[in-house]
């Protein structure tokens, strides 16, 4: 399928999704969102894809945010509408049960920076500049940055970000927890697909069901979400992945999950 505003592949059990308006920064408009969200439900829908990468065209940015031509004159339900439009989509990324790893290849603000937050993992450029510009628009965050950042990063430090709408680097994005790695924008999509080839390796069911018991462990008590490891730890047993992986370990062999 040809999009207009990303590029959609799969290569080797990977999942590529380029935001493609690189004249506008990669900006978010509605048309790249609703192309973000069709590629995500073909990766619902593709068994071979094993991981998900997303990154910006270009070598400035990843995404520079909303569209804010689009924005500027909706009213309050119209808003209202486009933040459940937009929470939905990087939601349901979020959700996909592959990993899905962010390549931040420049400026990440606003919904940019919501985008990449909606992912497991964020690889980041040295050149990348992250932030959440929103209230100085006299609006904030509508994409999740007013939930997911806190969650990620305490609800201090996102709070200053959000608030004071400070623009980070990538050492600092490092430093908060925001970036899983920080490396030279040359070697970015080699460290990425690097980290990627290696969770495919694995077992795709013990990789997906460890994201989701995660995922959904996070939100309740200790003591339910260790009932839910348990439980969700007992149904790998039943897999043929579990057979194979431990044969292969006390075989002393590379296990084969295909």
């Amino acid at each position: 399928m040809t999009f207009e505003s990303i590029i959609y592949e799969v290569k080797n059990s990977l999942a590529y999704i380029t935001l493609n308006r690189p004249k506008a920064l990669n900006a978010l408009n509605q048309q790249l969102l609703t192309e973000l969200n069709e590629a995500i439900e073909m990766i619902q829908n593709d068994d071979t894809v094993k991981a998900v990468i997303v990154t910006g065209s270009g070598e400035k940015a990843f995404a520079a945010g909303a569209d804010i031509t689009e924005l500027k004159d909706l009213d309050r339900e119209a808003a209202a509408k486009q933040s459940e439009f937009g929470n939905a989509i990087f939601s349901k990324l979020g959700a996909l049960p592959q990993p899905v790893i962010a390549a931040v290849n420049g400026f990440a603000l606003g919904g940019g920076m919501e985008l990449a937050l909606a992912c497991d993992m964020r690889f980041v450029s040295t050149n990348a500049k992250l932030g959440l510009p929103e209230v100085g628009l006299g609006i904030m965050p509508g994409y999740g940055g007013t939930q997911r950042l806190g969650r990620l990063i305490g609800w201090g430090r996102a709070k200053q970000l959000v608030l004071a709408t400070d623009t980070i680097d990538a050492e600092e994005a490092y430093r908060l927890g925001i970036a899983n790695k920080v490396v030279a924008q040359s070697e970015l999509m080699t460290e990425v697909e690097k980290l990627a080839s290696k969770i495919i390796s694995k077992s795709s069911a013990g990789v997906q069901m460890a994201k989701k018991t995660m995922e959904i462990g996070s939100d309740l008590t200790l003591e339910d979400a260790l009932a839910l490891e348990a439980k969700n730890f007992g149904s790998l047993f039943a897999s043929p992945h579990q057979e194979e992986g431990m044969a292969a370990f006390l075989e002393k062999r590379p296990a084969n999950f295909n």
